[in-house]
């Protein structure tokens, strides 16, 4: 009789170590479905300028900003940009993108899409090919080539720097510069540097970053065979303005 407990004891726990063992080895299988990540879905808009801009004989209001849906690894981002010469009634600018933008380094994404124009001539669509990031020293950098359904190539490059002056006060430096590989007459373009836009601004932070006026100094000067056109359709070469503004995040 003690026999048999003895080998009824010795069965349960050989039995025992079998299913714990077997458990074993499928826990690290099961655990790996159950902490397998999903991709966390991020959204946005930052409208970077919503400005009112006033020279001796001009007053433009101009927007520049950008919606974006995605995870870490792949956003659809809208642009939209425009400057509306408010005594004209009329739109001297106004463009569109349809971006998707991927990784490429820690510090650098890559973006591909399309661009609509819709400026007083001629309505432009294009090509885009670009990248954006930072680039050292903490400069935010937008690189980006257009080609034209004309079969028109040109590029932009654009850069700004945040310089904090207090925990609210920021100073912000802003340059863009255009450059055309071949003319396209009907929208205003030469051929070679067209255009140089830069300007500064000083914003206080009201809420976190997300809301901040803003007062500054905006200037534009068109160069080569883009300046003569310019003239020719009696527009003016270089201009100072005086902005004030408001960027929004959310």
């Amino acid at each position: 009789m003690k026999t048999n407990i003895f080998c009824n004891n010795r069965s349960k726990a050989l039995i025992t170590a079998l299913l714990t063992g077997v458990a074993g080895s499928f826990a690290p299988i099961s655990m790996a479905w159950a902490v397998e990540p999903v991709p966390y879905v991020y959204y946005g808009t930052s409208i970077e300028q919503f400005e009112y801009r006033f020279s001796d004989d001009n007053e433009v209001a101009a927007w520049d900003g950008y919606a974006f849906v995605g995870t870490d690894e792949l956003k659809f981002r809208l642009e939209s940009s425009g400057e509306y010469a408010l005594d004209d009634s009329a739109f001297e600018t106004l463009e569109h993108q349809a971006l998707l933008q991927v990784p490429v380094s820690d510090f650098w994404d890559a973006k591909a899409g399309l661009r609509y124009d819709a400026p007083a001539g001629e309505d432009r669509g294009y090509a885009v090919l670009g990248l954006t990031g930072l680039a050292p020293q903490w400069f935010e950098v937008d690189a980006d080539l257009f080609l034209s359904e004309k079969g028109d190539l040109s590029t932009r490059v654009e850069a700004d720097y945040e310089l904090l002056l207090t925990n609210r006060l920021i100073l912000r430096p802003t340059a863009e510069v255009n450059i055309a590989f071949s003319e396209d007459e009907e929208v205003g373009i030469g051929r070679g540097l067209s255009s140089l836009e830069t300007g500064v601004r000083l914003s206080y932070d009201l809420v976190d970053r997300t809301i901040a006026p803003y007062v500054g100094v905006h200037y534009e000067r068109s160069f080569g065979d883009t300046r003569d056109l310019v003239k020719e359709d009696g527009g003016k070469t270089d201009e100072v303005f005086f902005v004030t503004g408001l960027r929004v995040m959310f």
